[in-house]
């Protein structure tokens, strides 16, 4: 689906930068020109962002210490 409308980014863009090692919606911007122009989709981006870092980390604690 498209979150910014005015530089067709979508949610499959979003999650390719958080896999790629986006940490911000500041650096999602520039990575993809998410929110660049008018702003109205940066909640989502940034809900779209947090959400597939979350997925992104092991749930297991032993495999995250080792």
């Amino acid at each position: 689906m498209y979150v910014c409308i005015c530089n067709g980014v979508t949610d499959h863009d979003i999650r390719q930068a958080a896999e790629a090692g986006c940490g911000s919606v500041a650096e999602l911007t520039m990575r993809t020109g998410a929110g660049a122009n008018c702003g109205s989709c940066l909640d989502m981006a940034a809900a779209l962002l947090a959400q597939a870092r979350e997925a992104r980390e092991l749930p297991f604690p032993v495999l995250q210490a080792a």
